[in-house]
């Protein structure tokens, strides 16, 4: 069976021409106006749109849909108005990019005390702001500024790339190497030690590398976990090493679960931005969610 709901985005989608139009006067993201579409060509069994760049062009089929649905849902939508209880508008939804680790440090705690629905997609900076331009993301948390001319970049605090270690960890060698400035000594001692990693993902790792020993790691780590919070919870009271943000385990280290071996002697600093198109109807939903990092990163920018 039909929803109707399905017509009423199909009609929005043909009056704006855009995905991001109608989700904008619907109240609804983008995502959800695309599941709208596919559902009712799904249903007919018929393209209703062609997509030329962000352009939706209707069909011949989409066409002829229109003309025959376009006048019962103004009527519908009449009828919505005229006996609905409260004109109360619709609770909007801001979706929102940036990676695992981040979601999870700054923004888990607080998710249900917002008074609006929240999406939130993890993935790669670059396909993020892909997403942000095409109206399917609100905002994104990302250390990468690439450029564009939809989107505006707002610094906002930043994170250094670090060695840490397990509590267990003995760093009386590494520190005498470090204070003797002895690179290929410090590296041999590396080497040696057990490392922890990402799934596919050692930037930090060669970064922090290339910054300090001049030459990129030629080794993998021994084990392989799925995220950065998962070698903090591995490394807690034992032994290894990891390069990671400091940001994420500020707690961990404080409590004397971690150790805090080296910052290298180049420190490797990213600068983390807000991501947010120039246009939104959301402004305020979004302030809101910024004063969130704001205040749980606790490194404003001078």
């Amino acid at each position: 069976m039909v929803n109707l709901e399905w017509y009423r985005t199909f009609k929005t989608i043909y009056k704006t021409g855009t995905l991001t139009g109608a989700a904008e006067e619907l109240y609804i993201s983008q995502p959800g106006v695309s599941l709208h579409l596919s559902s009712l060509e799904n249903y007919t069994g018929y393209k209703l749109f062609e997509r030329r760049g962000r352009r939706m062009i209707p069909t011949e089929r989409g066409k002829a849909l229109y003309n025959f649905i376009i006048e019962p849902v103004i009527r519908l939508e009449e009828a919505e108005k005229s006996f609905q209880r409260s004109t109360e508008k619709h609770t909007p939804t801001i979706s929102i990019g940036m990676c695992f680790e981040t979601f999870q440090t700054t923004l888990e705690p607080y998710i249900a005390s917002f008074p609006f629905n929240i999406i939130i997609k993890f993935g790669e900076y670059p396909e993020m702001v892909d997403s942000l331009e095409k109206g399917i993301l609100d905002l994104i948390i990302t250390p990468q500024a690439i450029n564009s001319n939809d989107i505006d970049y707002e610094p906002f605090s930043y994170e250094t790339i670090v060695l840490v270690g397990g509590n267990n960890t003995d760093e009386k060698t590494l520190n005498s190497l470090i204070k003797k400035d002895n690179p290929k000594e410090i590296e041999k001692w590396l080497k040696e030690q057990k490392w922890y990693g990402t799934t596919g993902d050692m930037e930090h790792l060669r970064r922090f590398w290339k910054q300090n020993l001049d030459k990129h790691p030629d080794f993998r780590p021994n084990y392989i976990v799925p995220n950065l919070n998962s070698i903090i919870r591995c490394l807690s009271s034992g032994t290894g090493l990891a390069v990671i943000p400091d940001f994420l385990c500020r707690k961990e280290i404080e409590e004397n679960q971690l150790k805090l071996l080296w910052e290298g002697k180049n420190k490797v600093v990213n600068t983390l931005n807000f991501g947010t198109r120039r246009k939104t109807i959301y402004a305020d939903e979004i302030e809101s969610i910024k004063k969130i990092f704001r205040e749980e990163m606790g490194r404003p920018l001078s």
